[in-house]
């Protein structure tokens, strides 16, 4: 049986992934659309732009250890 305090801490970690997740999307448009400009003008550079596209990835990944520490109740 799950107390509130177990409760509370899975509704803080389904926050903090849709947090993570909203700010990522974010990030990741403006950043697409603006590698569609770059690519246009200079289509030889698509490794560097890969790079500046998933850069962004780290905050989900820091919203998912973030769930973690709550679930577990580290934080």
């Amino acid at each position: 049986m799950l107390g509130i305090g177990d409760g509370m801490a899975l509704i803080g970690a389904g926050i903090a992934i849709f947090g993570g997740a909203v700010g990522t999307s974010m990030a990741q448009s403006t950043i697409g659309g603006a590698i569609v400009g770059v690519l246009g003008e200079r289509p030889e550079e698509p490794g560097k732009m890969l790079i500046w596209l998933v850069i962004p990835e780290t905050i989900i990944i820091f919203s998912f250890v973030v769930a973690v520490l709550a679930i577990f109740k580290v934080v």
